[in-house]
């Protein structure tokens, strides 16, 4: 099996991770290196990653090169987060780094940063049945994730991240009793928020991760003498505050051994974990070690061996409910059609020859398809393509995003013409999987016309010249057979067979 390497390009620093992973796709971490190019500091200030810093980074990717090169790592996958995806240059900063060290950046939404921390953190930590908080304290944000061993219940992005909140409330020009006032200041701002998030849940463990928060757990250690870094209490924390609160930028480097930036960035990240340590009730928090590159690591291991990651399923259609309940949704109906969907999808297998990722992304539109009549009634299969397109799903990918988008978009009303400009700017491989799965979603919703739950099962036979569908279920079905009829062209047209109804 070849050796991983996995990059994360964070607003404070850029971080390598390479490691041998063995036939049953256990990882035995090899080497590890940091860059501590803050990407943040002209990002959150000016919107653009300056040339100079730009500079630094190429740097850190060719060194990054060399030690990938030395290890012989065959497989490279490197992530930005909240710092390149804010970054209205991003595409030319990524392009010149891929032209100096052959890595390409893939910039990351909030939501994957957070699976991928979840990846991290369950591969370490056995939560059992009990809910965990995870706290992923970075630059630019901050990743407060519910979850369980198997799932990511709830996932909110706060921009509250530590480099953010330097450059936003200027702590150089302000100075530091003043920049942690409005540290705390800015933080109570947001408290209604993260109260609603936190208050309606019983949580079983706290586990915080990042840079600042290992950093915590090692002055835990040094000044409240816990035997080791890995947890630490809120008693701690406050001692620690307190301590780094009353010395200045330069004694705690030289007091407490911190590299010059993380002595910057500590506070505030202290004051974040403290503050949502209030609001979540609990006094002990566990520190892993780990984050986004352990997380990337694992998920490229996994996609190595051809292993779908275990609860990949399981996570998206968790994460689609949610998104699904912001918007008021009708499960009930919702639900109803992503079944006979599914049931569609097995039933005609060999005509489409499609597999298990494909028909997670059916079952998604037909949770999803209808989301659009919480902005209006009108045209809201629009509606519904819009709120996809914009909002993360925790599992899938930007692109698989869009296919369902594009789904959903005609699951009533028109087909796909040419004219349609997100339909043509489609790959022909995407626009292969939309055919292929939108007839069955517009079937689906056809066959639940009344939202009423009528059909219960459906049997579908494949002939040369037709498809037999014959319906089982409450009352006549006639009104669903008429829908059947109405919407029947799409899936005439790709499958080229005849669509009968009994």
């Amino acid at each position: 099996m070849p050796k991983l390497a996995a990059i994360d390009v964070g607003s404070n620093a850029i971080r390598l991770a390479i490691a041998s992973v063995d036939n049953k796709g256990k990882l035995d971490l090899i080497h590890t290196a940091r860059e501590p190019v803050r990407l943040g500091a002209d990002v959150f200030a000016n919107r653009e990653i300056s040339n100079n810093l730009l500079v630094e980074a190429m740097d850190a990717f060719l060194k990054f090169r060399k030690l990938i090169n030395a290890e012989k790592a065959k497989l490279v996958r490197a992530v930005g987060t909240s710092a390149l995806r804010e970054a209205s240059n991003r595409e030319y900063v990524i392009n010149q780094i891929a032209k100096a060290s052959e890595i390409t950046i893939e910039p990351i939404s909030g939501d994957e940063e957070a699976r991928l921390v979840h990846l991290a953190v369950t591969s370490n930590i056995k939560l059992k049945r009990k809910l965990a908080l995870i706290v992923d304290i970075g630059g630019g944000s901050v990743e407060i994730s519910l979850v369980n061993q198997r799932e990511i219940l709830v996932t909110e992005s706060f921009t509250t991240g530590t480099v953010r909140l330097l450059q936003m409330l200027e702590q150089k020009k302000r100075g530091d009793k003043v920049f942690r006032q409005l540290v705390h200041a800015y933080l109570n701002v947001a408290d209604t928020r993260l109260k609603k998030e936190l208050a309606a849940h019983r949580i079983g463990f706290c586990i915080a991760t990042g840079g600042n928060v290992e950093a915590l757990g090692e002055l835990g250690v040094q000044l409240c003498r816990r035997k080791n870094s890995t947890s630490l209490t809120t008693q701690d924390l406050d001692s620690i505050l307190a301590r780094l609160e009353s010395q200045s930028y330069e004694d705690r480097m030289k007091k407490f051994k911190l590299r010059p930036d993380r002595a910057d960035v500590i506070i505030p990240a202290a004051i974040v974990l403290q503050n949502i340590a209030q609001h979540a009730r609990i006094n002990r928090i566990l520190v892993p070690g780990v984050g986004v590159r352990d997380g990337l690591l694992i998920d490229m291991a996994s996609k190595l061996r051809k292993v779908e990651e275990p609860f990949y399923h399981l996570q998206v259609i968790s994460s689609a409910k949610l998104f699904g309940r912001k918007f008021d949704y009708d499960a009930q109906h919702s639900l109803n059609v992503a079944r006979i969907a599914l049931n569609l999808f097995d039933s005609t297998r060999r005509l489409h020859n499609l597999g298990p990722k494909e028909r997670t992304l059916l079952e998604v539109a037909g949770l999803l398809h209808d989301i659009g009549y919480y902005i209006g009634m009108t045209d809201h299969h629009k509606h519904s393509y819009y709120l996809i397109k914009a909002s993360p799903i925790i599992g899938l990918s930007d692109t698989q995003r869009e296919i369902v988008a594009i789904m959903v978009r005609y699951h009533s009303r028109a087909l796909p013409k040419p004219d349609h400009k997100e339909y043509e700017e489609l790959s022909v491989a995407q626009r292969n999987v939309v055919n292929k799965l939108g007839p069955l979603l517009r079937l689906a919703e056809a066959l639940d016309r009344e939202h009423a739950g009528k059909v219960k099962r459906l049997h579908v036979t494949i002939g040369k010249a037709k498809v037999k569908l014959r319906l089982a279920g409450r009352g006549g079905l006639l009104l669903e057979k008429w829908a059947v009829a109405r919407n029947s062209a799409w899936f005439e047209n790709v499958y080229r067979r005849k669509l009968e109804v009994n």
